[in-house]
């Protein structure tokens, strides 16, 4: 299976757009993240079709197999997407990163360092990793 790299944004008003990073004329956008990606699919789908039709355009050969998208977000995007689920203070007990330090980042106020998204992009692949072994009895 082919990982294929998208990028997430939010714009001001709440609007959330998709594209695929290598390809940024393959896009989708949507009130959510889950219709963005759904109307990327879609823009995927229509894109395979057509050109398929007319050989003397290409498109990704992943297309043609299994893919899996891989989403990457700046900090701020992710911590406000999240905000009702992962708050600063829980955020921060698992990062170890100050909860004040993580609002900031969160409302756009510091942009955090390399190290620091590290921190909280290990932290929270760990607490999914946690997360999907979880059973209830």
């Amino acid at each position: 299976m082919t990982k294929v790299d998208i990028v997430v944004s939010v714009a001001k008003d709440g609007f959330y757009s998709v594209y695929v990073n290598d390809y940024p004329a393959l896009f989708g956008g949507g009130d959510t993240v889950e219709n963005a990606v759904a109307e990327l699919r879609e823009t995927l789908r229509i894109t395979k079709e057509e050109v398929g039709k007319d050989s003397a355009l290409s498109y990704p050969e992943w297309l043609d197999g299994d893919y899996q998208f891989v989403m990457h977000w700046n900090v701020q995007d992710l911590l406000e997407y999240y905000s009702g689920i992962i708050n600063p203070a829980a955020l921060g007990r698992i990062t170890g990163i100050h909860p004040k330090q993580l609002w900031a980042y969160r409302s756009g106020l510091s942009k955090p360092r390399k190290k620091q998204v590290d921190k909280i992009e290990a932290a929270l692949h760990k607490l999914g990793r946690e997360l999907t072994q979880v059973s209830f009895r």
